[in-house]
């Protein structure tokens, strides 16, 4: 592998710098660096950040390559500058045995796109009702540490505290979907007002907040990690920041379209903005972007939820939720995080590459960017701006709530231990 010479690039947004890459990794950082016969890369002032890692992804294979594949889910992942991304459970057959979950592994090895950490089914088929595999799992050649029946909760306490019970022997965390299903039988959008205008049914903030009481609880008692997925509320937020508070090991998740979106724009009954959980109010959405900022909240992760277009191109109450994220998720968190003052790029990168790489303990991503270092790395031009259009998406799917909508930022370059998988906002 050759030698690459990215030359002027902003390191984590300070001072431009020269950044050497000698083979999977960095060989120098510094001012004036020169290397013979090393591919240059003018960068001009882009911003360069570690490379990012979703917590949170649905690749879909096996079973809904109609949606997705882990090839295409991960040229997206790399497209939007990502080198890393932990990949759901709940696919078909769902992940909760260790021969599903290294298929899964073994397919995003074959990808090359980016690095792929299967998440494990905390029950067997996402019912509930017993607990799946862990062990297996975790011991397997995909090594699982993060386990979530993502898309359903487990609400049955007694098998919550048991999973905690389980990973903590080995490291592991549950990764909660945090949503009471007693108190969202039929629920079609946020509860309040907008739902009452328009008669669709509500999904109030307590289904999740309750939930999450309740795990952060169980997680002091049992001394285990517990993850909130997708957290929106800013009930929510404040449960979470009570218990860091008290020193429980919880952390948190939020999504670029939470930070982004309300439930205002379901007014137009257009299915692309449906999604579990429901876009909530612009209250919500300030208070979450506060907890964000303070690190009560401790990641964005994308919840990038492909779906074919006649699961979304239909009537509201038919249609799939969920929505595309991968390759606009820095652009938004540039947008309504960075451009607005709350984060610098120093913290973008704590927020999006070494806190999401520590909470999987994932090793080799979320690294500083320094001599020694595996070369994960993400090339932004945070000056650019342009209309999203999701025809030039690399995702099989096309349900992007933000189509016809600037947004500042563009990838240019991402590396994979040194090996370029996007050159000049084009996949290699």
């Amino acid at each position: 592998m050759s030698k690459i010479l990215i030359r002027g690039a902003k390191v984590l947004g300070g001072e431009p710098q020269d950044v050497l890459i000698d083979g999977e990794t960095i060989a120098e950082v510094g001012v004036g660096l020169s290397a013979e016969g090393a591919q240059v890369i003018e960068a001009d002032g882009q911003i360069l950040l570690p490379g990012l890692v979703d917590l949170h992804t649905h690749l879909r294979e096996p079973g809904r390559e109609d949606s997705e594949t882990v090839l295409t889910g991960t040229r997206a992942a790399a497209s939007g500058g990502f080198t890393a991304v932990f990949a759901m459970a709940n696919t078909f057959p769902v992940a909760d045995t260790a021969g599903v979950v290294e298929q899964v592994w073994r397919l995003g090895k074959e990808s090359g796109y980016c690095d792929v950490q299967p998440i494990g089914a905390v029950t067997v088929g996402l019912e509930g009702k017993k607990l799946a595999e862990l062990g297996a799992m975790h011991e397997s050649a995909a090594g699982v540490r993060v386990f979530s029946d993502d898309g359903k909760c487990v609400d049955d306490a007694v098998i919550m505290r048991r999973a905690l019970e389980y990973v903590k022997a080995f490291d592991g965390v549950v990764a909660q979907h945090a949503q009471e299903p007693r108190l969202t039988e039929g629920a079609q959008m946020n509860e309040g007002i907008v739902s009452a205008e328009l008669g669709l049914g509500g999904w109030p903030a307590v289904a999740e907040e309750s939930i999450i009481a309740r795990d952060v609880l169980l997680a002091e008692h049992v001394g285990s990690r517990v993850h909130i997925c997708h957290l929106s509320t800013a009930g929510s937020v404040e449960i979470v920041r009570w218990a860091k508070s008290r020193g429980i090991d919880v952390t948190a998740e939020v999504t670029p379209h939470h930070l982004l979106l309300t439930d205002e724009l379901v007014r137009s009954y257009n299915p692309v903005y449906k999604v579990n959980p429901p876009l909530r109010t612009e209250a919500d959405v300030m208070a979450l972007r506060e907890a964000l900022a303070d690190g009560t909240i401790d990641i964005v992760a994308t919840d990038h939820a492909p779906h074919p277009h006649e699961d979304k191109d239909c009537e509201w109450g038919a249609a799939a939720m969920g929505m595309v994220g991968l390759e606009t998720a820095l652009s938004v968190v540039q947008h309504t995080m960075v451009d607005t003052g709350l984060l610098d790029w120093e913290a973008v990168a704590d927020r999006m590459s070494v806190r999401p790489a520590a909470i999987g303990r994932l090793e080799g991503h979320g690294r500083p960017i320094a001599a020694g270092e595996p070369a994960n790395l993400t090339l932004l031009d945070s000056a650019y701006r342009g209309v999203v259009d999701p025809a030039g998406f690399a995702s099989r799917s096309r349900n992007t709530p933000y189509e016809g909508r600037e947004l500042p930022g563009r990838v240019t370059h991402t590396f994979l231990r040194g090996r370029a998988t996007v050159v000049d906002g084009n996949l290699a």
